[in-house]
């Protein structure tokens, strides 16, 4: 099964990258580039293109929420002229206002941000134009390199000292990017040896948790591996925020289309943390200065 994976240097393209090394079934042809051509489609003839997530695309500049929206546009018309399928990964920010019940596979995002939006008429589209595609929707992604690798982006700031501050009334899963990147190994696996299961499906970490105790989980499995390692440095602390006064906001994906189309099941990201800690090394990073910072999610 030949790949093409645009965007590589994001988090998503680093766990690929490293388990497609490790397969002999997966050929992985990667660009840093966010977009390609048709010509390129034609020389190359992948059995999908794959795109990862705009990550946290309510916390960003609009202006390259609209610039990701376009590119995805443009992929599609050349992924049309071609023939070849489209894989894009989106964060699950796209449902703006949560849901007090899980979140179907089902479900069309309805956002007031007008980025958002603009996703969402985006996605609306490939299910209209295209019907071999994925749209997978993700949880907060974690990872340890590459763009957008948000547990990378904590331990930084955890060894220099920083205090980090994240939501106490939300609720989110977050969702390990190796796991991730299996899924969708997994996935267009089934579908070259002939599955025919396209469409919408959702992944997440099993156990939903507020960003405020995910940090503070992180932080602690730190604080016991820098002790492990008999590393001198104190982590910085976790502090929480209020944005939602009457209820919290639930942001949570109901993954049972994946289990039961592919049988992929979620990973808990409690165990992803500690199996990531555990390779990653000893520590190095330390800092005097202690400011603070508010962790989007």
């Amino acid at each position: 099964m030949k790949l093409y994976l645009l965007d590589a240097e994001h988090c998503l393209g680093h766990a690929l990258s490293r388990l497609c090394q490790s397969r002999g079934d997966v050929e992985l042809i990667t660009s840093e580039d966010t977009s390609t051509d048709a010509a390129t489609l034609e020389r190359l003839r992948p059995d999908a293109v794959l795109l990862p997530p705009l990550g946290r695309p309510a916390d960003i500049d609009p202006g390259l929420v609209f610039e990701h929206s376009e590119a995805v546009e443009r992929l599609l018309e050349h992924c049309l002229s071609v023939g070849v399928p489209l894989v894009w990964c989106v964060s699950d920010q796209i449902f703006e206002q949560g849901s007090a019940q899980p979140i179907e596979e089902t479900a069309i995002p309805a956002p007031y941000d007008e980025g958002l939006k603009r996703m969402v008429s985006v996605g609306n589209l490939i299910r209209a134009r295209l019907p071999e595609h994925f749209i997978l929707r993700i949880g907060p992604l974690f990872g340890l390199s590459g763009r957008d690798a948000w547990l990378e982006e904590m331990l930084v700031a955890l060894e220099q000292g920083e205090t980090l501050r994240a939501a106490e009334d939300s609720l989110i899963c977050p969702t390990s990017v190796e796991a991730l990147a299996m899924a969708l190994i997994g996935m267009l696996q089934q579908q070259y040896h002939g599955a025919h299961a396209w469409g919408a499906y959702h992944l997440a970490g099993v156990e939903s948790v507020s960003p405020f105790t995910f940090l503070s989980v992180v932080r602690h499995q730190l604080e016991t591996r820098l002790r492990g390692l008999s590393v001198d440095i104190e982590p910085g602390q976790v502090a929480p925020l209020h944005h939602h006064h009457d209820e919290p906001l639930k942001r949570i994906l109901n993954c049972r289309r994946m289990l039961e189309t592919f049988g992929i099941h979620q990973k808990p990201w409690r165990v992803e943390i500690d199996r990531m800690l555990l390779s990653a090394g000893a520590p190095s990073i330390t800092g005097a200065e202690r400011p603070c910072h508010e962790v989007a999610a």
